[in-house]
């Protein structure tokens, strides 16, 4: 296995010093590996895009002295140059690249200032990075053919032979020669492989030097890695800590993903492995994941790894036997991180509900915050948070509080228990409401006021401590704004005085209009168009 090394998700939301990722620099090999991954996207500063530096993005210069101080590893960049370019797109400046209008995150490929500045946007990583490696993305491009452009080139275009794809020829043309391009620049091209499997025709536009990072997080990827290589390239087996999709992280499936992928990867000679982690925004916070990633580094190195063979439901229900390497290096650390990461990776998922283990992003999570509209938690949560779930779920959260090594844990576990603590007052104010009690109702929604203040001050120590998420701060003030809001409705209307009596779901709603009794902005199909 030539390539070891972990991922580490910039584009959302992180703001790292330098002395935070020298850090992170440190576990990289402390765990063996020898290399870590940027992935950047609009978080890093690239000449060519001025416009688009958000405060505290990654500079070149950042990047020449981490790889001055650290010779021994290979700092590989990860760029995106079709989908998952929503950071530029949502520029002013940007959006005249997007596919479709104020829709999605990919650009668009019959554009030549776009592909122009593809060229660009590389030209300025090569400049920056020593890497052998340079990953020029290609992942969920779904978009394929959407705008006027892109669909005319598709129904002129003839097929390729063997096949009715002509979504393959749009996508081979793109990344064919931007991984020419970036080899004329003597560096080895990458690219994600989830699209080369939807689109096989593709594969014939890419230069066989081309890496190929196959993500399965939900299975092995013996058998799609195997398909790449056959076709003659090299492969990464890309696994993940399953943090976007959880309210801290579903640690034994994790580690069931990690072992899949090293296990593939041995069994195939596979060039590589990639520890992916995605999305530490919403309050998630790496430090509380440095453990799980020094434990995925060492689970790379050993040879004989047997997977377990898990069924769907084994799966989701956390069932990975004889795998606990990722609680013995929480334990390394100190009985109380072992205690907080079974307590926070493992007891919270097996209650259920909101935090069981999915494959898409946290639901409790996004709906408090996300949407800037909290009391979607609320809407959809309260009652399971309001029964025996969320009973429990408070015990193993205020046991987390206890034992948290440090403010970084302590500040993940309060956070889910705000969560659930503004669902309860929300629910509270929502009976009183209905029974026709407003000031009862308001006096309910007086301490989430205080719960978003707290959750604020949590969002600027992440900022501080580990590069956390800046958005996470101004998300707080938003739902807080947003409960004055509806406190000053329900004061206002909540005696009747509209003639009747909005529904809680209604006056909690940000496009609430009083008279609208009807909520038309709500019924039409057309209402977000």
């Amino acid at each position: 296995m030539q390539l070891r090394m972990w991922m580490y998700d910039l584009a959302r939301e992180q703001t790292p010093s330098l002395e935070h990722l020298r850090r992170f620099c440190d576990v990289t090999l402390d765990g063996g590996y020898n290399a870590i991954g940027l992935y950047l996207e609009h978080r890093f500063a690239y000449p060519a895009t001025p416009w688009a530096h958000g405060k505290f993005a990654l500079t070149p210069d950042a990047v020449g002295h981490l790889q001055r101080e650290y010779p021994q590893l290979q700092i590989i960049p990860f760029i995106n140059l079709l989908g998952h370019f929503e950071g530029m797109l949502y520029t002013e400046e940007g959006k005249r690249f997007a596919e479709q209008r104020f829709a999605g995150m990919q650009a668009c490929p019959c554009n030549p200032e776009f592909v122009d500045l593809a060229k660009s946007i590389i030209d300025d990583t090569v400049d920056a990075f020593n890497s052998e490696i340079i990953h020029i993305g290609g992942d969920e491009t779904w978009q394929l053919g959407q705008c006027p452009k892109c669909a005319a080139r598709i129904n002129t275009q003839d097929p390729i032979p063997n096949t009715r794809d002509p979504k393959a020829i749009l996508y081979g043309e793109h990344f064919g020669p931007l991984a020419v391009y970036v080899k004329s620049k003597g560096r080895r091209p990458a690219v994600w492989g989830d699209m080369y499997l939807d689109h096989p025709a593709a594969l014939g536009y890419m230069p066989k030097e081309t890496l190929i990072f196959d993500w399965q997080y939900f299975k092995s990827p013996l058998d799609t890695s195997r398909k790449f290589k056959e076709q003659g390239f090299d492969v990464v087996c890309s696994p993940t800590l399953h943090v976007y999709n959880a309210v801290w992280m579903h640690l034994p499936q994790s580690e069931a993903n990690v072992i899949e992928a090293a296990a593939a990867a041995h069994d195939l000679d596979a060039f590589g492995v990639c520890v992916t982690t995605w999305e530490a925004g919403l309050f998630g916070n790496y430090e509380t994941l440095l453990p799980a990633i020094k434990a995925s580094g060492r689970l790379l190195a050993e040879e004989k790894l047997k997977p377990t063979t898990l069924t769907e439901e084994e799966r989701k229900a956390g069932i990975v036997p004889d795998h606990h390497a990722f609680l013995a290096e929480y334990a390394a650390e100190s009985p109380d991180h072992r205690e907080w990461a079974e307590l926070m990776g493992v007891q919270l998922q097996n209650l259920g509900g909101c935090f069981a283990f999915s494959g898409t992003r946290s639901s409790l999570k996004c709906r408090l915050l996300l949407y800037s509209n909290p009391f979607l938690a609320w809407l959809y949560h309260a009652e399971e948070l309001n029964g025996e779930i969320g009973t429990q779920s408070l015990e193993i959260l205020e046991r987390a509080v206890q034992v948290a090594p440090n403010v970084n844990y302590r500040g993940v576990a309060e956070f889910v228990k705000s969560a659930i603590m503004f669902v309860r007052l929300a629910d509270q104010a929502r009976q009183a409401y209905a029974q026709g009690l407003p000031g009862v109702a308001t006096a309910s929604l007086a301490p989430c006021r205080q719960i978003f203040d707290h959750l604020e001050s949590i969002a600027k120590a992440n900022h501080l401590n580990i590069g956390g998420s800046l958005a996470d701060i101004e998300r707080c003030k938003i739902a807080r704004e947003h409960v004055e809001r509806v406190v000053r409705r329900i004061k206002e209307y909540g005696d009747g005085s509209l003639g009747y009596l909005p529904a809680f779901e209604i006056i909690t709603h940000p496009k609430f209009v009083p008279h609208d009794q009807a909520s038309w902005w709500l019924i039409n199909r057309w209402a977000n168009e």
